[in-house]
């Protein structure tokens, strides 16, 4: 496990540049739940992650669903789920729900949509968001998830959208709250970041992340409002991951584990970002726009992921599985 590392220090500062102090600041209080929400706070903030380059969203797409203009939300909505109806499904952590609004919007499918996160700000977007497009159908509620009330069987859904690795205790929340306020032939449906718990990556997969970082060009390693250049990664320490969010991947590597324990598997697509996510932070903006050179380029790093995860499992997946019956 690393403490501290100097990429620590690099990141830090990057953020400050890019977020500004204002955001740096809001991390030295002893509240965790402020810690937390100040991390997704910032709706200002353009990032520069790996998951805004359409050319990625493509690679997924066909990982998922086997098609590149087909998302996993569209594969939900005109594939899975095409001849249910009535449905009640739960969100949770559910941020701005740009995802939950375009499944409400299949109201023949779903009765009702509840968003519930501790970010209140973004639950404002998302209600304004709702009635601009007329969805009616689907409520946001702003608690915390300790406090939430978990009736029996209450949903024929559960959602986790790059949530469920904020939750700690993993095995105990999947098997006690979800399993007893899903239905018995309820779905748990992930789209989630489920690799090493506080981004506390191997040797070997540090290792390929750089040789990716080396493959790309210097001109397209430029950092996000800088002029400096990203030349290695060095990994990530946990005081860093603990001031910056708290539940931050506070239990992801058993998401994996418990989900198998606790549900039965329907559809399980591993769609790599071992190496992508930490290669491409903060020079991503490099790829939003693609000529023939950066597309070269982008399939190269697609080849060095999917050779590694030949042997690795993926970092992140999408799955639908079935609440097992209680005995």
């Amino acid at each position: 496990m690393r403490i501290i590392t100097l990429d620590d220090f690099i990141d830090t500062y990057f953020k400050i540049i890019q977020r500004g102090s204002g955001f740096f600041f809001s991390k030295f209080t002893f509240n965790k739940e402020k810690r937390t929400k100040s991390a997704f706070d910032n709706t200002s903030f353009i990032s520069s992650y790996f998951w805004s380059i359409p050319k990625v969203l493509e690679r997924w797409n066909i990982l998922i669903t086997g098609k590149k203009n087909q998302n996993y939300i569209d594969f939900l909505t005109q594939d899975f789920l095409k001849d249910k109806s009535g449905l009640r499904l739960l969100s949770l952590g559910s941020g701005i729900s740009n995802r939950e609004i375009d499944l409400a919007k299949h109201s023949a499918i779903f009765k009702e949509i509840v968003c519930v996160d501790i970010a209140d700000n973004l639950l404002k977007i998302a209600a304004k968001n709702a009635e601009e497009k007329n969805v009616t159908n689907i409520t946001f509620l702003a608690k915390n998830i300790d406090v939430l009330d978990f009736k029996e069987n209450d949903f024929d859904i559960i959602f986790f959208k790059s949530s469920l690795h904020h939750f700690d205790n993993i095995e105990n929340f999947l098997s006690g709250k979800i399993k007893h306020t899903l239905k018995p032939d309820g779905l748990l449906i992930i789209n989630e970041f489920v690799g090493a718990t506080r981004h506390q990556f191997s040797k070997t997969q540090i290792n390929a992340i750089n040789e990716v970082i080396k493959s790309i060009p210097k001109k397209f390693r430029t950092r996000f409002k800088s002029k400096f250049h990203k030349n290695k990664y060095r990994g990530v320490g946990t005081i860093r991951m603990i001031m910056a969010d708290p539940s931050e991947c506070i239990d992801s590597a058993s998401i994996m584990p418990s989900i198998h324990k606790n549900y039965n598997t329907l559809v399980e697509k591993p769609y790599g970002g071992n190496l992508l996510m930490s290669a491409l932070r903060d020079i991503s903006h490099h790829f939003y726009e693609l000529d023939k050179e950066k597309e070269v380029i982008l399939n190269k790093l697609f080849k060095l992921e999917d050779e590694y995860l030949e042997e690795n499992q993926s970092d992140f997946v999408f799955g639908i599985y079935e609440n097992k019956k209680r005995k």
